[in-house]
């Protein structure tokens, strides 16, 4: 089933309408679509490097969007959303976040997982249906989606108009492991900044 959602999403990669499939892509999966928009995003840069913002701009945007509506699944449909959660083995998490919220360091907790399920292979849809289910701080979930899911789909067309298909490969082999370490380093500069 992924393998064929995948190959689906690389052949929409090159389709003359690709700029709104991507968009349709990276807004599914902020709510409920397994395939990352990064499998998009690397084929369209490499084959138009010019547009490389554009694209990276199309992906972030749409991408928030989607959140903001998976916060709405959570927020509201609390069957599907906890279908969905359940799907990804989140169920026990979400129960002891609703208890731990009330709490600054809850808050804060569930700030750098938002921001870490953003920016790394996280499964981030479970994270903003999450974040709708325990009715966490609206604008302050879209602030860090926002910084979080720009951050990681700029690395990756900057990264892939830069090497190309040397930066594909990579990304096969590494990318996860990276892209996982850099956000918690930026994470942990973030709580000492405002612990300190």
């Amino acid at each position: 089933m992924f393998q064929i959602l995948y190959k689906k999403c690389l052949e929409l990669a090159a389709h003359k309408s690709s700029n709104f499939y991507l968009g349709l892509v990276s807004f599914v999966e902020s709510s409920f679509f397994p395939i990352p928009p990064d499998v998009m995003i690397i084929p369209m840069v490499i084959a138009k490097k010019k547009e490389f913002i554009k694209i990276f701009l199309i992906a972030s945007i749409f991408s928030v969007l989607g959140g903001i509506f998976g916060y709405l699944i959570g927020y509201v449909f609390f069957d599907v959303a906890m279908y969905v959660i359940e799907f990804y083995g989140y169920q026990d998490k979400v129960e002891n976040l609703k208890s731990s919220m009330s709490q600054e360091s809850g808050f804060l907790a569930w700030l750098s997982i938002l921001f870490l399920a953003g920016f790394t292979p996280l499964p981030y849809k479970a994270f903003t249906i999450s974040s709708g289910l325990i009715a966490f701080n609206l604008p302050v979930f879209i602030i860090v989606s926002l910084i979080s899911r720009s951050l990681r789909f700029l690395i990756v067309s900057y990264l892939s108009y830069k090497f190309g298909e040397l930066f594909t490969e990579y990304m096969d082999k590494h990318g996860s492991k990276w892209f996982t370490i850099i956000g918690i380093i930026i994470v942990v500069i973030f709580i000492f900044i405002y612990l300190f």
